[in-house]
């Protein structure tokens, strides 16, 4: 005979207190408050900026705002895009190499050029940019696209060759010598074999380069506030006088240049948690 198999009272997950749902919806809401007064105060009249207590919500709501954004400010939302892109291309091109360098080909010296791309990260933009002007200065690249592409991009850089070498790394070894065998080059071995696994990390960096780049304000303010091409960040400078300053314009360029970055980032979403992730457990 056999023995009776004694039955299993089914488990059943304990749910959460109310007070942390509530404490987690609080604390969302105190995060997202200065994005909802961004949309708020960008369809708020001007006569009614000063009312007091504030209007918490649009009562009697204008596009004013958002016509002066597709008047005045479409050519530095190109110029903006333009820099982002071109920060995205040069940092890939200097990072995704200098990570498959240190994490497959192991050159001498390796350990110290990872401390000092992690010094790199460390030096405030304000310096960085201080440096920068004293060397357009002599090579006239002030006010112009290229130099705050260049600049942008030493911001991103260290940080891409760290995330791409933690992912480069965790690649099999054994797919590097399978190449070797079918007769491939290194140059080939990362072109075909690295760079098409390391699509997460490549993903990664690049929104974060675009990101860096379309956000930037301390280049941008140092390096090109002359220029006849300036980014989304100086553009804002416009509604910004001597005697009023056009509070709904100002707000609806804001709102209006966090649009790509917010659809970047929901899109890219699962890609930059595999790419941030990757390197940080090893079998």
């Amino acid at each position: 005979m056999t023995a009776p198999t004694p039955s299993v009272t089914p488990r059943h997950p304990r749910r959460r207190p109310w007070w942390k749902t509530a404490l987690g919806v609080f604390l969302t809401a105190l995060m997202l408050f200065p994005v909802y007064w961004i949309f708020n105060v960008s369809l708020t009249r001007t006569e009614d900026m000063r009312s007091d207590p504030p209007h918490w919500f649009p009562w009697d709501p204008t596009l004013e705002g958002y016509a002066n954004v597709v008047r005045d400010q479409l050519p530095a939302l190109t110029t903006s895009l333009g820099i982002g892109l071109g920060c995205v291309l040069l940092t890939l091109a200097i990072s995704a190499p200098a990570a498959f360098s240190l994490a497959k080909l192991r050159p001498r010296g390796a350990g110290t050029v990872n401390f000092l791309l992690l010094v790199a990260q460390m030096v405030p933009s304000v310096v960085m940019a201080v440096g920068f002007y004293a060397i357009y200065v002599r090579l006239g690249w002030l006010n112009s696209v290229w130099g705050l592409i260049i600049a942008d991009s030493t911001i991103a850089v260290p940080f891409g060759v760290m995330v791409l070498t933690a992912f480069m790394s965790g690649i099999p070894g054994e797919l590097m010598q399978a190449a070797k065998i079918d007769g491939a080059n290194t140059w080939r071995i990362f072109r075909s074999v690295i760079l098409p696994l390391s699509r997460n990390a490549v993903l990664t960096v690049s929104l974060f380069a675009f990101l860096w780049a379309w956000s930037d304000f301390i280049f941008a303010s140092t390096l090109d506030r002359n220029g006849d091409a300036i980014p989304i960040t100086l553009g804002i400078y416009a509604y910004i006088g001597n005697n009023t300053t056009e509070w709904n314009s100002i707000m609806a360029t804001a709102a209006v240049a966090s649009v790509p970055a917010a659809v970047l980032l929901v899109v890219a979403q699962r890609f930059v948690a595999g790419g941030v992730t990757a390197g940080a457990v090893k079998d």
